[in-house]
Order: structure tokens, then C-alpha cells, then sequence
């Protein structure tokens, strides 16, 4: 697997993905009705960076995104958003590229990073992140309309990144 700056033509390839990602309204918090247009923009401009990850042969496994969670005095702070393909999911992509995106927010100068808004339903994202050394810090009761469960809570989740002795 190799990971690397996304371009325009991964974003095409990845927008399958994306899309039936945010419709499916069970992880993500991004409207269902974002156009290809707005999408690109959320994914790939808004953020500081965005990475795809690929197989050898090229085909597109996921991509995640990273970017301040807040501005000025909270700019420490990243968040980060990661989507796999349905094809990939289980393979060790999510993983790979938390991992990756730790690295990264550390060149960038970020301490820690912070997800708003896991959905406490997504038990296989919120395994995977405490694994990784994420913490709940908080829980927000229904905050998340599941398409399918109607309103489930959200986890916002945390990670130190400075080393042990600082």
C-alpha cells in the first residue's frame, strides 16, 4: 500500500466511495446531497492535506484528510477524517493511514489530535482508534441521525501526540 498526496484524478476515483459513504448515513456527519463539486472541496481543499491510499497497481483504498481542529490558540490540535473502500475494509487501511496521519500531524507541529464526532454505532472505527491510543474524552447523547437507528450517540475522541517526556 502506498500513501501520498491526493490529486484530482484519485479524488474522481474515490468519489464512489465518498458518496456511498455519506448516503449510507452511518459514520459520517456531511450532508447526503453534496454535489461532486462540494465534496472535492470539503475532502481536498478545506483541509491542510489529503492523502489517498493505493495499492501497487493503483487502485484506490481509502483517503483521509487533516486539518486544524480549531483556529488560533486551538490550533494545536488536528482533526482528521479517514473513508476506506467498501472492497478494502478489513485489510488494514484504516489503520495504515491513522498511522500515517499521526506522522504527518507531527511534521506539520500539531500535539494532539481530536475527532468531533465518532458515531458510537461505528464499534468497528471506535475499536480501532482505542487500539491506537485515541480516548473518549466525551460523549454527545443523540447526536448523530443514523439512517438506520435513528439518533445514537457520538464519541469526540483524543489523542496525545508529544512524546512521553514532554
Amino acid at each position: 500500500m502506498q500513501l501520498a498526496p491526493m490529486t484530482e484524478a484519485d479524488f474522481k476515483a474515490f468519489w464512489p466511495t465518498f458518496e456511498q459513504t455519506v448516503k449510507a448515513r452511518e459514520t459520517y456527519a456531511f450532508d447526503p446531497a453534496l454535489s461532486y463539486p462540494e465534496a472535492r472541496h470539503l475532502w481536498c481543499e478545506l483541509p491542510q492535506v489529503t492523502y489517498v491510499a493505493k495499492q501497487n497497481n493503483g487502485e484506490v483504498l481509502g483517503s483521509y484528510y487533516l486539518k486544524p481542529n480549531a483556529a488560533g490558540p486551538g490550533d494545536h490540535v488536528c482533526n482528521c477524517g479517514y473513508m476506506v473502500t467498501q472492497a478494502a475494509r478489513g485489510q488494514g487501511v484504516a489503520k495504515t493511514m491513522c498511522l500515517h496521519s499521526q506522522r504527518v500531524a507531527v511534521e506539520l507541529g500539531y500535539r494532539a489530535i481530536q475527532f468531533n464526532a465518532v458515531v458510537s454505532t461505528n464499534t468497528v472505527a471506535v475499536a480501532l482508534w482505542q487500539r491506537l491510543g485515541f480516548a473518549i474524552v466525551g460523549t454527545v447523547p443523540n447526536a448523530y441521525r443514523h439512517a438506520r437507528l435513528g439518533l445514537v450517540d457520538a464519541h469526540i475522541m483524543y489523542k496525545d501526540l508529544r512524546p512521553a517526556h514532554e
